[in-house]
């Protein structure tokens, strides 16, 4: 692998702050709001439902804005982020593999990254693109970032309807990687074994897949989004829309 991209929340960064910062907003214990989050992972559908199930009138834009302005918005530092995340960083760059980050955040996300002076070639949110992930538009950006062949990217994430598919249907390499509520919820789920060219349990696995190259399933041989299940328990029902906010922080 000539680069490696990877994603944000859950990837890089731990959602523990994140979303106990929401509890502390909405006035609920934190485990509330962590067992409904689960619960939205477990049924595929966006965590940030969690939110609508405890206020279902919220506008999450607009309580995230109300946040910011009374002075309880984002915050990042390097507790937040994965132990690992410096040590496999280093490596990789050190091997001669242009490393990239690239996921779901906001403006200011991507200035807190950057603060932290990550062992990165180039560090950019989807707030700064202007489009979000699943947005094949997102991995279009990632393509031309990458400067390398698709072949030779190899696209890191935890979850499979934002990360490993519209990764693999851009021609990316792909890693899954176990972490986080979706990484370890579907692990196992055939649609990410099947689709997934590396599934690791740790970032400091993917130097080991520097040098590697898996054979590429045929294309058909996955979907481009997982099935998961939309609430209602039909399998492959419409995700629910996304949000401009910072998911993963």
């Amino acid at each position: 692998m000539e680069t490696i991209v990877l994603g944000i929340g859950e990837t890089l960064v731990r959602d523990d702050r994140h979303w106990a910062s929401w509890a502390n907003w909405l006035g609920v214990p934190a485990h509330t709001l962590s067992a409904l989050v689960g619960a939205a992972v477990a049924q595929g559908r966006d965590a940030t439902d969690a939110l609508r199930v405890l206020r279902p009138d919220m506008d999450v834009d607009e309580a995230y804005l109300a946040r910011a302005a009374a002075g309880r918005g984002e915050h990042l530092d390097e507790s937040d982020l994965y132990p690992d995340v410096r040590p496999a960083l280093a490596e990789l760059r050190a091997a001669g593999v242009r490393v990239v980050v690239a996921g779901n955040g906001t403006v200011r996300a991507g200035e807190l990254l950057r603060a932290l002076d990550l062992p990165a070639d180039l560090v950019v949110t989807s707030g700064e693109w202007g489009v979000r992930k699943p947005d094949p538009a997102f991995f279009a950006r990632v393509v031309e970032v990458a400067e390398a062949e698709p072949s030779a990217t190899l696209y890191v994430g935890d979850h499979p309807a934002d990360d490993l598919f519209p990764a693999a249907a851009a021609g990316l390499r792909t890693a899954h990687l176990r972490r986080g509520a979706y990484g370890h919820w579907w692990a196992e789920h055939p649609d990410v074994v099947g689709a997934a060219d590396f599934r690791v349990n740790a970032l400091t696995e993917l130097v080991g897949a520097v040098g590697a190259h898996p054979a590429r399933p045929a294309v058909g041989d996955h979907p481009a989004r997982p099935a998961f299940e939309d609430g209602s328990g039909a399998v492959g029902g419409a995700r629910p829309a996304r949000v401009s906010y910072l998911r993963g922080l």
